[in-house]
């Protein structure tokens, strides 16, 4: 059996250093799981409304093909019980995440946490591609 490695995130704009964060995290174990934001949970964490929606979002991150499997978050309750649900070992953070690495350690003792490295972010930041529009 493999290590299942999940990660997650708005992906609003997919561009470059999303496509790094998928491909540093895919580098870490046999199987990928991407959860993707749900657009209320956006509006509520980052105070902005993803100016893609969740269907949309989902869909540009399994046209990547990176990913064994990727779902929607949860929409209501605790936003860390879907990693219950997913059972991985090993949840892959992205640099800039604001989720504390303890968090999910407490929430999934035998879970390993690391975060992956950035990619140009002076260059690649879904804020840049929002304000171009």
């Amino acid at each position: 059996m493999g290590m299942r490695v999940v990660c997650a995130g708005t992906f609003d704009h997919l561009h470059p250093g999303h496509i790094n964060f998928l491909n540093q995290a895919r580098a870490l174990g046999s199987e990928l799981v991407v959860i993707v934001a749900r657009d209320k949970n956006v509006l509520k964490i980052k105070g902005i409304k993803p100016d893609h929606d969740e269907q949309c979002r989902m869909a540009n991150v399994e046209q990547t093909g990176i990913a064994d499997r990727v779902v929607l978050g949860n929409l209501e309750g605790d936003l860390f019980s879907i990693l219950l649900e997913l059972a991985p070992d090993l949840v892959a953070l992205g640099y800039d995440q604001r989720v504390k690495d303890e968090q999910i350690r407490e929430r999934l003792p035998g879970c390993a946490v690391i975060r992956l490295h950035p990619f140009y972010p002076e260059k690649f930041k879904s804020s840049f591609y929002r304000k171009k529009k």
